[in-house]
């Protein structure tokens, strides 16, 4: 085993015994929760090494960098998502690789993915990403009462399918320091979604410094990549 694999594995393993702890904790089965590493500026070589070990969910935020990291890796059985903030002139690209896009947050954007999804012939996952307050909206994400209007929007275009919502706790305003509280709220949201969508049962918080607050509060999925891949170090 290379170092850079040993390396992976020992952290994968850190990583596997926090979800399954907090699992634990809070009731829940371990399969309930899945792990997506997010592997943005890391090299496809390490995606290669990530799938040997069993992980089969990656997410990338920079098309620059997602475009060949997923070309190089297409012989590979993984599911991509896509996490940053979205430029309509990105969608065409993000479309050909991309099976869910976490970050829609605006009208404009379900109209682009759309047209390009049913061009390339492929139905793409679509997750709400949801401003928990305004400090947050900077950040990308649409406010709470909005989720509702893109959720319809998005259930009508052609092309696309209703997976959920997503979510960052925010770094200031009322949740500054309170992620549980933050995801707590996410959680109230995906009920009164799911009340009127059944299908859009996925939640997609936490990362690596607040897993488990995602985790007990009903998160699907969490996006953890510092503590799988490390730190990388500053360039120059």
């Amino acid at each position: 085993m290379t170092d850079r694999k040993a390396q992976l594995a020992a952290n994968l393993a850190q990583v596997e015994e926090r979800i399954a702890s907090s699992c634990a904790a809070a009731g829940r089965k371990r399969e309930e929760v899945t792990l997506i590493v997010v592997t943005k500026t890391y090299p496809a070589s390490d995606v290669r090494i990530l799938h040997e070990l069993g992980v089969r969910h990656v997410a990338e935020n920079r098309d620059q960098d997602a475009a060949p990291k997923a070309t190089a890796c297409a012989d590979l059985s993984l599911t991509w998502h896509f996490v940053g903030q979205l430029q309509t002139n990105k969608v065409r690209s993000v479309t050909s690789y991309a099976d869910i896009v976490q970050s829609v947050d605006r009208a404009k954007l379900v109209t682009t993915l759309s047209a390009a999804a049913v061009r390339g012939e492929r139905e793409l996952g679509c997750l709400i990403q949801v401003a928990l307050d305004a400090e947050s909206a900077a950040r990308g994400g649409v406010a709470p009462d909005g989720v509702e209007e893109l959720a319809v929007a998005i259930g009508a275009a052609p092309g696309l399918r209703l997976d959920g919502l997503m979510a960052v706790a925010p770094l200031a305003g009322e949740y500054a320091g309170r992620q549980r509280a933050a995801f707590d709220r996410l959680m109230e949201i995906s009920s009164r979604l799911r009340a009127g969508h059944p299908a859009a049962n996925m939640v997609s918080a936490g990362m690596s410094g607040d897993l488990e607050d995602a985790v007990a509060a009903g998160a699907t999925h969490v996006r953890v990549g510092t503590a799988v891949l490390g730190v990388r170090p500053r360039l120059g």
